[in-house]
């Protein structure tokens, strides 16, 4: 994660500027996230420069106050639309603006944001309640996901937040998360 910082505090080249410009058009033509071993194939570039290009396009879209933000959940990158444009989107596409989430939905949300990947019975141990309901709500919504299971007794359903909850909230990592620094979640 330290590297991370180092990107942020060295210039932007324009040969990265030039690469993110690739970047942009293979993330705007797939349609789809793309993971990083992916770009790092098809660009033929190692994890570095990929690294330095994905900053040099995250910088010129962010600085630009463009219409589209890079997103960024784990391994895959990917295009979205800039939070303070949402309503405009959801009346092209006839959408309701936001989900309407109860309190324990919520609550249920800040946990696994937090803490992710986790059970149902760590999410249940954190909030002291049954989170079945809170839970469906967020799987219905797509904020959350099951992830995979767990290598305990059993086998229980892992979940974590989604990309849809990233835009939701208009984030493009966990790391913007409030009270998170790289790497604490």
């Amino acid at each position: 994660m330290e590297q991370n910082v180092l990107d942020i505090q060295s210039p932007i080249s324009i040969a990265d500027r030039q690469l993110g410009a690739a970047i942009e058009s293979l993330l705007f033509v797939s349609g789809r996230p793309l993971e990083r071993a992916e770009l790092r194939k098809l660009l033929d570039v190692d994890d570095q420069r990929l690294s330095n290009a994905l900053h040099a396009l995250k910088q010129d879209l962010d600085s630009q106050e463009r219409g589209i933000r890079l997103q960024t959940l784990g391994e895959k990158v990917q295009l979205v639309t800039a939070p303070q444009n949402a309503r405009y989107v959801a009346a092209l596409l006839g959408l309701p603006i936001t989900a309407k989430l109860t309190p324990a939905a919520l609550e249920t949300l800040s946990v696994i944001a937090y803490r992710q990947p986790l059970t149902r019975s760590q999410i249940e141990s954190i909030r002291g309640v049954n989170s079945d309901r809170a839970l469906a709500s967020l799987l219905q919504h797509g904020l959350v996901a099951e992830v995979g299971r767990a290598q305990t007794i059993g086998r229980p359903a892992l979940f974590a937040t989604t990309a849809e909850f990233l835009q939701q909230f208009g984030l493009t990592s966990l790391d913007q998360l409030p009270g998170t620094t790289l790497g604490e979640h």
